[in-house]
């Protein structure tokens, strides 16, 4: 029984598939788009599907006219503006929807096709993740499709048939599109993010009780390491982001000191001892100019591939002359036994034991009782640290990711800290961190909060470590005579799993996280690790291919490019190569008329027989033997008896030739005979027809004579 099939016509399936490619590109735009936009696109191209599905006739002209005064207006409502990217993408977006509606023509489908690759590229300027890129690859596949399809107007073309030529197509343009990525002269980053791309969530010069908390529920990733020898212990791996000095009651600020040199470096001396760690770091954009790097990294640079960045340094805190709007790499030297800040002068002291007024005072007085225990009176700034740090584990001080931050009275705002240590007495590290420091600068101990991320995590695939926006940390600095600045961290008093693991945190699971543990199984583990990998080679190879990794490839390969006009003759040559090869495989493929190998021996009785003065009867040449055997026979009767003979013996050997070329081919056994031994059958035949015409045009010539 013979399947019934579709009432569809090629002109709908062909518009069908195009509005599935399209539907396709545009699927990732649709949570950034305002949703009147998302949602005219979409009803637009259904509408389009339906009317190509039953066949039917498109809207009248004036409906897509208002449509599109209507799209313009809400996007300059939307936006305030018809340039720029965000209101470019809502504009292009929109206006492919409201072309679907008027696709009758081949031309439509070309301007509707050319819409599409341009949505493609507006796809990169939010992403360049290898799965968007691998998303893109396909959609180009099936636009190519819809190409082809435009390019066959006649019949009906199977789906699958021209889809296999548009992907040979894609796959013979594979190389050229490879020599343009590598040549192509550039100036930075390939897929550079614009300085207007979305921002990530990264540390901040400020911090307010609760925004280290949420920075550690990111799972995303804020940086790689990759150590050359052993790498730190756990403990050890403190990323140093930005010191907060200044505390108004209620946010903790970084002072602004000023530079003594062009280097970017402080008044505050740093004395390293111990052996050095040599590391190189990728780190994400966020947008901000803090790069958190390894305690005690005192040399920062960038490596040869990758444009030098202005770096800057105070104390041991590093930021960058500009926000970090790309992901970039560093080389970097670090030390984990090392002094700094032993030289501050009392008058500098001074202005790290300033607390504002009015603020916390519970916890000012408890901090001054505490003092008073005859056993500290006269105690260092160690044994007073220590003391407090006794009395956090000693009073079951706990650890929580959601310490109920929430103020319920303008009082309990303004004493934050006088409700975590005296009152609730649970919190994250940036409450132990803040009244720590609140603390020791109530007992007169210079303090500071020192904010950044501490711990990070193997990835056994490829081997870097792996720090996490939720390894986001908050600690202590305490002044010591003779010492300088002390870590404290009082955090690890009360969870040191917060300082020794080697896993990010998670959140608490609740719903149908809660119910399915496997997610945290080994084997997801793996997986995830096995994509982070890929995901930084994607990042390191292609993103972040840049001019001096352009140079490096083209020195490897003899080919010396100091400016981008070397490279551009590289990119000139690779270009004129690749042209020459197609050249050569075109002429190496092209349809060739098949030769008989017949051809050669008929002329050679052609040119015997035209030498000798018979004209074939066709004028073909060269003519075939049965038409050299009638031109033969019509010469018989004006011939004499010695011409006759030579006819006779010249005809049969035509005709013995003709039986040859086109008879069964058989031998006396019945087998079939080769081409060759055909051949090698008629060079007898040949040379008797050849000496035959010699001996023509001889008595030919002799009767002549005697004519005369």
């Amino acid at each position: 029984m013979k399947r019934p099939q579709l009432a569809i016509s090629r002109e709908g399936r062909d518009t069908l598939w195009l509005l599935a490619m399209l539907a396709v590109i545009m699927a990732p735009h649709a949570a950034r788009l305002p949703l009147w936009c998302a949602v005219g696109a979409t009803l637009a191209m259904l509408w389009r599907a339906h009317m190509a599905w039953r066949d039917s006739r498109l809207p009248p002209r004036w409906v897509l006219l208002l449509a599109l005064a209507g799209c313009v207006g809400l996007t300059l409502l939307t936006h305030r503006a018809l340039f720029g990217r965000e209101a470019g993408v809502t504009l292009v977006v929109v206006l492919t929807g409201l072309k679907t509606l008027e696709l009758r023509a081949r031309r439509d489908a070309f301007v509707v096709t050319s819409l599409g690759f341009f949505l493609i590229l507006t796809q990169f300027l939010y992403s360049q993740s290898i799965l968007l890129a691998a998303l893109m690859a396909v959609a180009v596949w099936g636009l190519m499709t819809s190409l082809v399809l435009a390019q066959r107007p006649l019949g009906r073309p199977p789906l699958l048939t021209v889809a296999r030529e548009a992907g040979r197509t894609l796959v013979w343009g594979a190389p050229l599109m490879l020599v343009l990525f590598l040549l192509f002269p550039r100036i930075g980053p390939l897929w550079a993010l614009p300085s207007d791309a979305q921002a990530r969530t990264g540390l901040s010069d400020s911090l307010t009780l609760g925004n280290v908390a949420e920075l550690a529920l990111d799972d995303s990733i804020a940086m790689h390491l990759r150590f050359e020898g052993p790498p730190p212990a756990p403990s050890e791996m403190y990323f140093r982001g930005p010191v907060l000095d200044d505390f108004d009651g209620q946010t903790w600020r970084t002072r602004r000191a000023p530079r003594d040199d062009i280097e970017g470096t402080t008044q505050e001396p740093v004395e390293t001892r111990g052996p050095t760690i040599r590391y190189q770091l990728t780190m994400e954009a966020t947008h901000a100019r803090i790069l958190p790097l390894l305690e005690a990294t005192l040399k920062v640079q960038t490596p040869p591939q990758q444009a030098a960045l202005r770096l800057e340094r105070q104390g041991l805190a590093w930021t960058m002359g500009n926000a970090l709007h790309e992901r970039v790499q560093l080389e970097a030297q670090a030390w984990t036994q090392f002094r700094h800040g032993v030289s501050h002068t009392p008058q500098e002291l001074a202005t790290w034991v300033q607390l504002p007024r009015g603020f916390n005072p519970r916890t000012i007085a408890w901090a001054q009782a505490f003092r008073r225990d005859p056993a500290l009176a006269q105690a260092k700034p160690r044994q007073v640290v220590q003391a407090v740090l006794a009395h956090i584990r000693r009073e079951n001080y706990s650890y929580t990711l959601a310490p109920g931050d929430e103020a319920t009275s303008p009082d309990q705002a303004q004493h934050q800290v006088d409700r975590f240590w005296l009152d609730r007495r649970a919190g994250f590290c940036e409450h132990f961190a803040s009244s720590f420091v609140v603390v020791m600068r109530a007992m007169g101990v210079p303090s500071r909060v020192v904010s950044g991320y501490q711990g990070a995590e193997l990835n056994a695939v490829n081997g870097l470590y792996v720090v996490r926006n939720s390894h986001a940390h908050a600690w202590a600095e305490y002044w010591q005579a003779g010492e300088g600045w002390v870590r404290a961290d009082p955090t690890a008093a009360v969870a040191p799993e917060r300082i020794d693991r080697s896993r990010p945190l998670a959140a608490p699971r609740s719903g149908l996280a809660g119910t399915l543990p496997q997610f945290d199984s080994p084997i997801w583990r793996q997986g995830k690790a096995f994509w982070e990998a890929t995901n930084y080679r994607w990042n390191v190879w292609v993103l972040q291919y840049s001019r001096g990794r352009q140079q490096q490839l083209l020195g490897k390969l003899g080919w010396d490019a100091n400016d981008w006009t070397d490279v551009a003759r590289a990119l000139t040559i690779a270009l004129s190569g690749i042209a020459l090869a197609g050249v050569g495989w075109l002429w190496l493929t092209r349809e060739r008329l098949h030769q008989s190998p017949w051809l050669g021996p008929m002329g050679r009785v052609h040119r015997a027989l035209v030498k000798a003065g018979i004209p074939p009867s066709d004028g073909l040449a060269p003519a075939s033997a049965l038409n050299w055997a009638r031109a033969l026979q019509n010469l018989a009767p004006a011939a004499d008896e010695r011409q006759a003979h030579l006819v006779s013996q010249m005809v049969s050997a035509l005709q013995a030739l003709d039986a040859l070329r086109y008879g069964p081919n058989l031998d006396a056994a019945g087998q079939a005979i080769k081409p060759r031994q055909q051949l090698a059958q008629a060079k007898p035949l040949i040379r008797s027809i050849e000496e035959g015409a010699r001996q023509w045009r001889t008595l030919r010539a002799k009767g002549r004579h005697r004519a005369h």
